[in-house]
Parts: C-alpha cells; structure tokens; sequence
C-alpha cells in the first residue's frame, strides 16, 4: 500500500512500537489472568449500515472485555452516521465512504473547538451484485452494462449486451427492476465510484451518498436484499456480508469475469494510495477501480471509523480510542472476519491505524 502522504516519523515510530507491544501482549499470560478493565461509560455510535454484523460482534467482545461499558451502534447509513457525529449526537461514526472537503472544514461538535476529525478504515468488504432472475442462476457483467441498468438505459434481461456476455443463460423477455439505496449510503457513494471510473463513458455521474437516477429504492442494506429476495426479476448491490442465498454476479476485471471473494477485495485496498491532500492523520483511501488484475475485485468498499482528534469530553475519548483500537486490531478483524466473512486489515494498514488513534486523546 502506498502510504507516501503517512510520513511523520514520529508517527511511523510509535507504529513501530504498537506492533512490539503487541506482539508482547500476544505473548503474554492467558486472558483469564489479565487484569479487570476499568473502562466504564457509555459510547454512541452511528452509521454504514453494511458493518452492522462486524459492529454487533465488536460490541458484544468489548463489553465482555470491558463489563461497564456499553455500547450502542445505529445502522442508519453512512450519511446518517456522520451528521450526527458532526452535530455531536454520537461519539463517533462507521462510513462506507469518508469525509468530503466540506465536511472537513465546518467544526465537529464532540471535538475540542479547532481541531478536526479522522478517518481510519476498520473494515474491508466486496459490494456484491446481487440478482433475482427467473431461470438464471449465474450472471457476468462487465461495467458499462452495469452502468446501463442502473442509469435506465438497459431495461430487460434479454437485451443484446446482457445476452452478448451471457450466451449460455436462459434470459427472460422481462423488465429490469433495479434497486439502489433510497437513503445517503456509503455503499451507494461506492458503487458510483466504481461505476464513474470503470464505465467513464457511460456513467456522467460524480459518485455520491445519494443515488442519481429514479426508480425503485431501499433503505439501509437490509431493505435491498430484502427487495431483491421478495421480488421479482430483480437486481441491487449490497455488502457482500449480507448478500445471504441470493445469486452474486461475476464482474468484469480484464479479460475475465471475476466473483467476489474477501481476499480479492483485500487486493484492491493493498494496491491503493491515500487520498491526496488531506491531513497526514487521515487515512482515507482512494480505491483503484480501474484494475484489470482477475485477482483484484474492484467493487469493494473500505468503512471507516470517524473519530475526533481530540474530544471535548476527554472520558469519552478514552472509551472511542479503546474500542477503535480493539476493532482495527488483528483480535477485532479476526472477529469481523468470522461475523461478516469480510477480509481483514493488512499488518501495514493495521499499523498506521494504530498509529494514529495512539495520537488521539
């Protein structure tokens, strides 16, 4: 991972030293014999819907860890998340898609007045395509016809493109229903993205938490699978986490057509640099969708943890530092993998995540 805009050294050394003191603790004796948290409090969270299984797992292993915590996450959507966060009606946020220019600039209701907020990517996930087709069980898709569905432009299965990339499928003479997120998504602003950049041509679009074309909407993740599942001849994108039974297509990456996997969304995420300037704490990522590695799964998406620098309420920023630091450790990712089957944090990325929140107070 490319992580040039990362270069403080004081930063890189305390990296350095997380990752010893770590690997001690690891070492260490048995959790049974680890001395009782001290940790008590209430933290609020809000946000990606598409986390909420990995949020509902961290939670439950922190407060077991930690027994006078409790914790509270909303799986309102990533837009949702971050105005409340900015307005100070949570402690921190989850967002499928990280802090505009213009969010950056007004002031973080929780944060010590001046100072900013952060983002820092805690968890890795395929968007998966997920249809509802009668007599189709297998779909290929390239990006540009992708492009054409959810714009309106292709609006039955047996359209000439579809067909052209699935010769061997018996596709039916029926309406598209197409189904997008009705509310401000992370996944939403994701799946613009890779459509802007993969079909440029075809998609004008800029990418955003709002879908920019009519038709039929859901809210949060679940209300798409769940429209997708119950209707008919349908198709939408969802986390991958919760795609459930429902057929996935394969994309087009290259020459081949691609299934989403963990570990090739994991590839995408290794092979993209920071985005560009932006603080040197912040760690958003600007994902390469225009891969034509097969081995690379170009509709991913990277949620972030929002977190300010520094809190206003300096108790309530122990609890945010603690838990973020459980969650983007190898012990969180490890359970998100297993709630979620999502692909965990690099070492390099777990490290400068670390890295930072050892900055945050």
């Amino acid at each position: 991972m490319n992580f040039k805009r990362f270069g403080r050294p004081a930063v890189i050394a305390i990296a350095a030293g997380l990752a010893l003191s770590s690997c001690a603790a690891n070492e260490a004796a048995p959790a049974d014999d680890a001395p009782a948290s001290t940790l008590t409090g209430t933290l609020n969270g809000a946000g990606a819907s598409s986390m909420d299984a990995a949020q509902q797992a961290w939670i439950a292993g922190f407060q077991t860890a930690n027994t006078g915590v409790t914790i509270n996450y909303e799986p309102s959507g990533s837009g949702g998340g971050r105005k409340a966060f900015i307005e100070g009606g949570t402690d921190f946020a989850g967002s499928d898609s990280y802090m505009s220019t213009e969010e950056l600039a007004g002031e973080f209701a929780s944060c010590v007045p001046g100072t900013k907020a952060v983002d820092l990517p805690v968890y890795i996930s395929p968007i998966a395509v997920i249809f509802n087709v009668d007599g189709v069980d297998e779909l290929n898709i390239d990006a540009d016809t992708l492009a054409k569905i959810f714009s309106g432009a292709i609006t039955t299965w047996d359209d000439a493109a579809i067909v052209a990339l699935n010769p061997d499928a018996t596709l039916p003479s029926a309406t598209i229903n197409a189904v997008h997120r009705s509310d401000d998504s992370g996944t939403t602003k994701n799946f613009t993205d890779y459509l802007g950049q993969a079909a440029e041509t075809v998609w004008t679009e800029k990418a955003s938490d709002t879908f920019p074309f009519p038709g039929e909407g859901a809210k949060g993740t679940s209300g798409v699978v769940d429209a997708v599942t119950n209707g008919t001849n349908m198709i939408g994108y969802a986390d991958a986490s919760q795609a459930g039974d429902l057929s996935t297509a394969k994309l087009q990456v290259g020459e081949d057509f691609v299934a989403y996997t963990p570990e090739a969304a994991a590839e995408v995420v290794a092979g993209s640099p920071l985005v560009a300037d932006r603080a040197a704490d912040d760690l958003a990522l600007d994902l390469n969708r225009k891969t034509t590695n097969p081995a690379e799964y170009p509709l991913v998406l990277v949620s972030y943890a929002i977190v300010c620098n520094e809190y206003a309420d300096a108790a309530q920023g122990e609890l945010v530092k603690a838990y973020i630091e459980y969650i983007a450790s190898a012990a969180g990712q490890t359970v998100a993998k297993d709630a979620a089957g999502v692909a965990p944090l690099t070492a390099e990325l777990e490290a400068n995540v670390a890295a930072v929140l050892a900055t945050v107070k």
